[in-house]
């Protein structure tokens, strides 16, 4: 199947952003996927603010992008927007570094005011970076993640079957560029 990057663009260690991705990255994986997580909080802070476009790290970022058929793309809204190391790491990338990718947009926030942040702070940027097909994003409200003791997440069971349609609709628009690429 397809090669899928999950990027969490939280700067947060116990990240809810981060949880939610790799509990949605279990659920790709078992269509089939190859899924690669990557958390840009790893990369050193002084290759992303000194936008050192030679760093390994970020050579290696954008290696990745570049590898994977389909990108998912996990940010906290803060101030009604991205996170600023997920837009650190964007700036950092080659201009047309999606293009030819089905994006999957995901948001975590405190407050529904913040929904709209997808539409219009973060699927302009993706857009411009040349994706082939954004599919439907979702917003989750931090209240509705929850973390066990053991580490295991669990959604809210409305959330969780919003998550699972938009997760099965990006699997399924990988598969379709999958086979629209074998046979044009």
């Amino acid at each position: 199947m397809a090669i899928v990057l999950s990027v969490s663009g939280s700067p947060s260690v116990s990240s809810r952003t981060a949880k939610l991705l790799r509990h949605l990255d279990a659920r790709l994986a078992r269509q089939g996927h190859e899924v690669i997580p990557l958390d840009v909080r790893t990369i050193p802070a002084e290759a992303l603010l000194g936008a050192d476009f030679q760093h390994p790290a970020i050579v290696e970022a954008a290696d990745l992008f570049a590898r994977a058929d389909g990108v998912v793309i996990g940010t906290p809204v803060y101030k009604a927007a991205y996170s600023g190391v997920l837009k650190a790491l964007l700036d950092l990338l080659p201009q047309y570094a999606l293009t030819g990718k089905t994006v999957l947009p995901l948001a975590t926030g405190g407050s529904t005011a913040h929904v709209l942040a997808l539409d219009y702070a973060l699927r302009p940027v993706l857009n411009s970076m040349g994706a082939a097909h954004i599919v439907q994003g979702w917003f989750t409200l931090d209240k509705d993640i929850t973390t066990g003791p053991d580490g295991s997440v669990t959604v809210a069971p409305g959330t969780a079957e919003a998550l699972a349609q938009v997760v099965d609709q990006f699997s399924s628009a990988l598969g379709s560029g999958h086979l629209l690429a074998a046979t044009g």
